[in-house]
C-alpha cells in the first residue's frame, strides 16, 4: 500500500501476527473463546456483587469496577484483532487507531491505578482491621474509583495527545496488532502497600492467623503479579526483531488472557463469591429462597 509522506495517513497497517499466516487461524479461534470467557467470567463478578447484599463491601466493589474495566479493555482490542485474524485486510482506519490508542491507554492507566487503590484497600483490611469499615466508608471507596477512572482518563488525554503530535512522516505500518503505548506507572504504590502488609503479617503470632491474612490478599497479588509481570518483561526484552515477536504474544497474554484470568482467581480461591453465585443460581433457576446460611 503506498501512501504520501504526510504526518496524518488515512489508514495504518496493522501487522500483527502476518508473518505466520498459518498461526492466524489458530490464534482466532484461541483469542475468541478467550474473550468470550472474559466477557462471561466478568460480567458473573458484577452482577454477582451487585446482586448479593453480602458482597455490597469496598473489596467487591473495586473488584466489580476491575471486571468492568478487565471488560472494556479486551473490548478496546479484541474485535479488531479478531478482524485482522479472520482475512487478509490488517487495515485500521487513521481515526478507528485514534480512538482505539485513546481508549486502551485510558482503560490500562486506569487499571494500573485501580490496582494500587484496591491493594492500599488490602493494607487497611489487614494492617487496620478494628477501623477498616470507619477507613474505607463508601464515599471513599466512591471517591477512590472516581479518582482512578478520571486519573486513568487524564494520563491517556496528555500522553496520547503528545504522542499524536509526533509527525509519522508517511509510515502508516504498526508491527503490532493494535494502536498501543506502554502501561507501566503506579506499581511503586502496590510494592509500598504491600510491603506494610507483609511487614504486619510477620507480626502476627499464629500461623493460622498468618494464613487468613494471606488468604485475604492471594488473590490481589496474583492479578497484579500477571499484569504487571507479563508488561515489564515484554518492555525489558532487547531491541531484535526475535523479541518484539515475542513482545506480542505477551501483548496477547495482557490484553487477552489475563482480563480472562482475573475472575477465576477471584471466584476459585474466593468462598464468598462462590457461595453468592450460588444462592442466585438456587434462587433464580430452582425457586429456592432459603437463608444463605443453609446453602
Amino acid at each position: 500500500m503506498e501512501i504520501d509522506n504526510v504526518s496524518s495517513p488515512e489508514v495504518f497497517v496493522l501487522l500483527g501476527f502476518s508473518r505466520r499466516p498459518s498461526l492466524e487461524p489458530i490464534l482466532f479461534i484461541l483469542v475468541s473463546g478467550f474473550y468470550v470467557v472474559s466477557i462471561l467470567g466478568n460480567g458473573i463478578i458484577i452482577l454477582v456483587s451487585c446482586m448479593d447484599v453480602h458482597l455490597h463491601t469496598p473489596m467487591y466493589f473495586f473488584l466489580a469496577n476491575l471486571s468492568f474495566l478487565d471488560i472494556s479493555f479486551a473490548t478496546s482490542i479484541v474485535p479488531q484483532l479478531l478482524v485482522n485474524l479472520w482475512g487478509p485486510q490488517k487495515i485500521i482506519s487513521y481515526g478507528g487507531c485514534v480512538v482505539q490508542f485513546y481508549i486502551s491507554h485510558w482503560l490500562g492507566a486506569t487499571e494500573c491505578v485501580l490496582l494500587a487503590v484496591m491493594s492500599y484497600d488490602r493494607y487497611v483490611a489487614i494492617c487496620r482491621p478494628l477501623h477498616y469499615t470507619v477507613i474505607m466508608h463508601p464515599q471513599l471507596c466512591l471517591s477512590l474509583a472516581l479518582a482512578s477512572w478520571l486519573g486513568g482518563l487524564t494520563t491517556s488525554m496528555v500522553g496520547s495527545t503528545l504522542t499524536m503530535l509526533l509527525p509519522l512522516c508517511g509510515n502508516n505500518h504498526i508491527d503490532h496488532f493494535f494502536c498501543e503505548m506502554p502501561l507501566i506507572m503506579q506499581l511503586g504504590l502496590i510494592l509500598v502497600s504491600y510491603s506494610h502488609i507483609a511487614r504486619a503479617v510477620m507480626k502476627i503470632g499464629s500461623a493460622e492467623g498468618r494464613r487468613k491474612a494471606f488468604n485475604t490478599c492471594s488473590s490481589h497479588v496474583a492479578v497484579v503479579a500477571l499484569f504487571y509481570g507479563s508488561i515489564i518483561f515484554m518492555y525489558l526484552q532487547p531491541a531484535k526483531s526475535n523479541s518484539h515477536e515475542q513482545g506480542k504474544f505477551i501483548a496477547l497474554f495482557y490484553t487477552v488472557v489475563t482480563p480472562m484470568l482475573n475472575p477465576l482467581i477471584y471466584t476459585l480461591r474466593n468462598k464468598d463469591v462462590k457461595k453468592a453465585l450460588r444462592c442466585i443460581v438456587l434462587e433464580n433457576c430452582c425457586g429456592f429462597t432459603g437463608s444463605r446460611g443453609n446453602i
